[in-house]
């Protein structure tokens, strides 16, 4: 009598998402690759929120400003959209770097509409991607407002990608941070200083062009916070 010896099984993908993960719904599967493809802790509840101050801190800024700091981020540097609000993933420890370097940036004394999100803050998690960025980073001209929702079918005004982070958990090495090579020198890469000196620079045009249209800032146009 012939025995049938059974083929070996391929050994499991310990990245691999669990059956219960892909089974569960869309808030279990997002809070799932957050914190295991990308190693970035939530923060339990919902609306699923990301913790910033650990992985990444954020420059929270219009989203007509931000559009022009784009090109002082490297290829591999997530950027969020929430309604008119831009939100660009920086180093951690940024936002504590911050009111010192726009010191230096002599940008301290002016009102400007950005915030930035460091340790102790969330942020909102954009929905994960599905496909290819609805914007590709060199899509946007000079002075144009990215539109609020990246895919068909998001919620008006819900966080989503427009430069989403890219597989696997070193993200981080692309967030723009203080150089360590002395600042203007040629070749270098772009870093927080450009990055911060372009993005204060647009947001106190927009505020200037606001002024000038006759639409008063309102709540936004407080002094600079920080977290």
């Amino acid at each position: 009598m012939t025995s049938t010896v059974p083929l070996p099984r391929r050994p499991l993908d310990p990245d691999a998402p669990s059956a219960g993960v892909l089974s569960a719904g869309p808030d279990a599967r997002a809070r799932h690759w957050y914190e295991n493809d990308l190693g970035w802790p939530t923060v339990p509840g919902r609306p699923l929120r990301l913790l910033a101050g650990v992985r990444f801190d954020v420059l929270d800024v219009p989203a007509e400003a931000g559009a022009q700091a784009l090109r002082h981020l490297g290829p591999g540097s997530p950027v969020a959209l929430r309604g008119d609000r831009m939100q660009l993933l920086v180093a951690a420890g940024s936002a504590e770097e911050l009111p010192g370097l726009l010191d230096w940036l002599e940008w301290g004394a002016v009102s400007l509409d950005l915030r930035a999100l460091g340790t102790g803050d969330t942020l909102e998690a954009p929905e994960p991607p599905a496909g290819p960025a609805a914007v590709r980073p060199g899509s946007l001209r000079p002075g144009a407002v990215p539109p609020a929702s990246g895919r068909s079918g998001s919620v008006q005004g819900a966080a989503v990608w427009l430069r989403p982070p890219g597989p696997g958990r070193g993200v981080e090495a692309s967030l723009p941070a203080m150089p360590a090579t002395p600042v203007g020198r040629e070749g270098s890469a772009p870093d927080l200083v450009r990055l911060v000196d372009t993005v204060a620079a647009q947001c106190h045009r927009v505020r200037l062009r606001r002024a000038c249209a006759g639409h008063p800032a309102g709540r936004r146009d407080q002094p600079l916070a920080f977290s």
